[in-house]
């Protein structure tokens, strides 16, 4: 009965507690199949600066045969810093599609994280050569740490890491986190690593060209995470009209809004999850330069929180709220 209603509160212990690699992988890839299949729907983003310094978006999206329906509302408070918290927030809400009532709210700056590592890792698998051995990563912060993580987890044999901090000096504790895994150190010059690595994962806000036009060579992939809002970019001007580049995409329409691609809106590209549907073919050449543009899609947030959900409704995680109505 409505009044006996219930809201579940999945606070951030709740969802680190449960987020573990398998199960968000397994929800990203299910997410990159609806959406291939059409039986997901991605709804127009929000994505706004307001007065604070803030960054404010929501991103919503349903599975209709699933009754999977809600939305992220996220952004970046850069001065969040100063007061000890982290710039990105982002809360999903999980709705009733029969009813419009919502029945759960995750927090979602781990899922965040965590669903955009899974998706970089699943790039890498479909696009990256597979006897890629070295990296050149920009970022040290939490994306570019999660990235790393589900790189060198899906793909073992890359053995020789560098990266390219905000300072340009070396980040003791980020290096000490992959030491076991990896080769890691601060690369000194970046288009020299740039030109060295296989894989370029670029994972900054956003704020201009990481790298000289030229420094990317024949049979390199680049994942790019940063680029999420427009006018943000990390990829050098020209660079996707290269002769030799392949783009890829999370989504076409949201891609050129405010991903890599608006910089370059007529680009031919392919969505990621018509590969995974085999939609799409490619077979790499050796000299094919990939790019894979991530801009996040709702889906991958949707799927991920109905697991969390889920587990914490069959583990009694979490905390329920009467919610009448």
């Amino acid at each position: 009965m409505p009044n006996n209603a219930r809201l579940l509160l999945l606070d951030k212990d709740a969802v680190e507690s449960m987020l573990l690699p398998e199960p968000v992988l397994d929800a990203v890839r299910e997410a990159f199949v609806l959406h291939s299949r059409r039986e997901g729907r991605v709804f127009p983003v929000v994505r706004e600066s307001l007065a604070t310094g803030g960054i404010f978006g929501i991103k919503s999206g349903d599975v209709p045969t699933q009754n999977l329906l809600g939305f992220k509302a996220a952004g970046f408070w850069p001065s969040n810093r100063a007061l000890g918290g982290e710039p990105h927030q982002a809360t999903i809400v999980l709705i009733d599609p029969a009813t419009g009532r919502p029945v759960c709210i995750v927090d979602g700056n781990a899922v965040t994280t965590m669903r955009t590592g899974a998706a970089g890792g699943l790039g890498l698998l479909q696009l990256a050569r597979p006897d890629s051995a070295h990296v050149c990563l920009f970022g040290t912060g939490v994306q570019a740490r999660v990235q790393l993580t589900f790189a060198l987890r899906l793909m073992p044999m890359l053995k020789k890491v560098r990266y390219v901090s905000v300072t340009g000096q070396p980040d003791t504790n980020f290096e000490a986190h992959f030491a076991a895994h990896c080769d890691i150190s601060l690369a000194r010059d970046r288009n020299v690593a740039v030109a060295e690595s296989d894989v370029v994962i670029t994972a900054t806000p956003g704020v201009g060209a990481m790298f000289d036009l030229e420094a990317v060579q024949p049979g390199t992939h680049l994942n790019c995470v940063g680029a999420d809002t427009k006018g943000k970019r990390e990829l050098p001007d020209g660079f996707l009209s290269r002769s030799g580049v392949r783009l890829f995409v999370d989504d076409r329409t949201q891609a050129t809004q405010i991903g890599e691609t608006q910089w370059a809106p007529e680009t031919p590209c392919t969505e990621i999850g018509d590969l995974l549907t085999a939609n799409a073919e490619f077979h790499r050449e050796p000299d094919d330069i990939t790019v894979f543009d991530m801009t996040g899609l709702a889906l991958q947030d949707l799927t991920v929180a109905r697991m969390l959900f889920d587990r914490a409704c069959q583990s009694g995680v979490g905390t329920a709220l009467a919610w009448p109505w």
